[in-house]
Parts: structure tokens; sequence; C-alpha cells
């Protein structure tokens, strides 16, 4: 019988969009299924497992295991949830003990390799083949697939457990639950929803979508958002608003002056208000279509003033809190005249469609947020060069973050 295999097209597109360092974790994770192979060539390698037929379920675990979560959904057609239901059900082709060195990895740096060596010297002589194991493991993440000695055998993962290590990096903000956080997009222009939602999916965030809300509508949902338990147990926080508006507010679809102050948003989440949220990373990105002031209508809508006294009645800044209520926060707006809408009304933000790209480009989103911010402002300010005066963007960044944020399980 001809043993079920993948087409040749497609090993070579998954060759294509993998990283160095993806393409050295997975000849690692492979590296007991084709012993004899010489090199490590990644496409010679999938070659070998799909000559031997297991490439068929065994490509998807392999995208999984390295967090390849965009090419799951794009080459496989497949997504997380449905590989992890897989991975419980049927054998895996992955032994345990190389998805957990591989995890280990993604959480030591080479100090703690070097402590980790010197506790374990009095229990394997001469520590030669550990050793070389975990500094091959580590050295900028090139598992060159060496051998290492293993005491016990492992059963469970800490990646398919839900274990999370009680490491967090004192110069970085801990990125490790499941999902990372919630990212809540409001759309009034509705015409990027479809990207963001696949991109901060991609990366692993619970997203909420709403389209085309008034300004009652969309204090409502802050409320409801902000007051959501789940936070507690999450990581970090995204807020997406798409709207036309003032510099200082935004319309929603009631397209009427004075609209929703861009600051009261900021304050449905700050430590003060969603103590959940406390000490925890919260980003903000605005893409505002700024309405002229000849041309904004006067209207009697609902104060919001006064809403943040109903959110922290019954949340109470923990005593002898040493982080201040504001910080953590990320704010990213980006203002450009509604002609620019009014002229293209189908098109999307050039901001939030560059945000989607280097979001979901595997190199660039391993870079902290910030560097990422700046190739977007250099991406918006190419677009400008090309633009009338009156069509260009403008971007401005404010955060008081006090570590580096990687949007990425670390």
């Amino acid at each position: 019988m001809t043993k079920c295999q993948v087409p040749a097209a497609l090993i070579h597109q998954i060759e294509q969009e993998l990283d160095e360092d993806e393409k050295e974790m997975i000849f690692f994770l492979c590296r007991d299924l084709v012993p004899d192979l010489s090199n490590t060539d990644i496409r010679e390698l999938l070659g070998a497992l799909n000559e031997k037929g297991k490439l068929p379920f065994g490509l998807s675990e392999l995208l999984y295991r390295v967090r390849r979560f965009d090419l799951l959904r794009r080459a496989l057609r497949t997504e997380r949830t449905a590989v992890e239901t897989d991975l419980a059900r049927y054998p895996r082709m992955v032994s345990d003990y190389r998805v957990l060195m591989v995890e280990i990895n993604e959480e030591l740096d080479k100090k703690e390799v070097g402590s980790l060596i010197f506790l374990l010297k009095d229990y394997v002589p001469r520590m030669k083949m550990a050793k070389d194991k975990i500094q091959s493991v580590n050295k900028e993440r090139s598992l060159n697939g060496q051998h290492a000695i293993q005491t016990e055998p492992v059963h469970t993962s800490v990646q398919e457990s839900g274990a999370t290590s009680s490491q967090v990096y004192d110069d970085r903000y801990r990125m490790q639950s499941r999902p990372l956080g919630i990212c809540l997009i409001i759309d009034c222009i509705g015409n990027d929803t479809d990207i963001l939602e696949d991109t901060f999916k991609v990366l692993g965030f619970e997203v909420h979508c709403y389209r085309y809300l008034s300004v009652e509508a969309m204090n409502q949902t802050f409320h409801e958002v902000a007051r959501l338990q789940k936070h507690r147990d999450l990581d970090s926080f995204i807020c997406i608003l798409v709207s036309r508006g003032s510099p200082q507010s935004i319309f929603c679809t009631d397209q009427t002056f004075p609209g929703y102050p861009l600051d009261q948003v900021k304050k449905f989440f700050t430590g003060d208000s969603c103590r959940e949220l406390l000490g925890k990373p919260k980003l903000f990105f605005i893409q505002s279509y700024i309405v002229p002031a000849d041309q904004q209508e006067p209207t009697s809508l609902l104060e919001v003033d006064g809403n943040e006294q109903k959110i922290t009645a019954n949340t109470r800044r923990p005593r002898n809190c040493s982080i201040p209520p504001v910080a953590d926060i990320f704010w990213s707006q980006c203002k450009v005249d509604v002609s620019v809408l009014e002229r293209s009304p189908s098109s999307s933000s050039h901001y939030l469609r560059s945000l989607a790209e280097l979001l979901c480009n595997p190199h660039k989103r391993k870079l902290p947020l910030l560097d990422i911010h700046i190739e977007l402002n250099s991406r918006v300010y190419d677009c400008n060069r090309t633009s009338e005066p009156q069509h260009q963007y403008s971007l401005l960044l404010q955060h008081t973050l006090r570590k580096k944020l990687f949007l990425f399980p670390s």
C-alpha cells in the first residue's frame, strides 16, 4: 500500500516560510526520526519524513511545536485548537522529551544554563554529554540534535499540560498565558476587522470584534470588557479602535461632535479601574479619520463623565502596590483626514494593514513591540512620500511601558 504523503510543493512552501531558528528547532525535534540524516537541510528532512509517511499529520504537529499558527491556517487549512485536539487523541510524531527540551530552551538564558550545569554535575559524571546538549540547545536557539542523557522518561510536555514556568524575566513582561490576553476590536468603518481578527488570533489572543457601534453601545462594551474576571488569568490586553472623529475623540456611528473622549477609553483599563490588569501591558491602537471642525455636527449624546466611578467602586487598588495605575500603557494613534476614507470607502487603513503585516512576519514578530513600532513609523512615512499633503498619515506614540514586550509566548 502506498504511504500517504504531502505534495512536494507544500514542503517547498513551508521551507520558504520558516526562518533559520525555526528550521533548527524542527530539525532537533525530528532528529530521532531520521537518525541517519547527514546535514540540517530542512527540505531533505521533510522529504525523508514524507517518504516514511509521517507528514500528513506530522507537519501540522511540527508547525504547532514552533508556534507557526499562521502557517497552520494558511498552508494546512487547520487551526491551532484542532491540532491540540489531535495531539491529545492520537499518537504524536515527536517525542515528549524533545518537546520538553525545546520548551526549556525557550525559558533559559545563557547564565541560567551555566547554573543548571553546575547544579547537575554531581548527578551525571563529568556532565560532558549533558553540557554539550544544553549549550547546543541554548546557543542562539540552534537546536542541532546532539544526544543528551535522560534519567527518567517524560510523559507529559509542559506545553500540553498547561503548566507555565515560574521564571519571569526582570526586563520583559510575562507573556505565557493561554490566551495571551483579550483583544477588543471596535471597527466603526468596517474595513479592517477581518485582517485584525486573523492577526491577533494567530498571535494567541482571544479576539472580541464589534462593528458599527454607537457611542452609547461602545460605552457599554467598555464597561463589560473591563469587568471581565478572566483578565486575572491573562497576561495582557489589547484595544483597537477604528472610527471617524476628532484628534481627542471618536464619533462611532453617530458621527457627531463631541463624540467619545479617547482619554476615557484609557481610564477603563488602568490599574486602579481594572485591578486584574495592574502591572500587565495594555495596548491601544487607534485609527482616527479626522473630520474637519467645520463639518462636525453638534449633538446631545449621553455624557460619559463619571463612568469611571462605576468601574472602580468594587476594584480598590491593592495596598502597598508599587506600580502606578497609569503604568504599562502603550498608546499608538494614527490620524488622517476623513477625505482619505471618502475617496476610497472600502480601503483598509495603511497604518493597521502595515501593523498586521509586521506582526505576521516571522522575523519581525520576534522583535520587542517598540522596535516593531519603529518600523511601522517607517512604513507610514514612506507612504506619505507619495501622498498629497491632505492625505498623509500622522502617527503618535505614547507609552509608559516598564519592560520589553514581545507579542508571543515568552
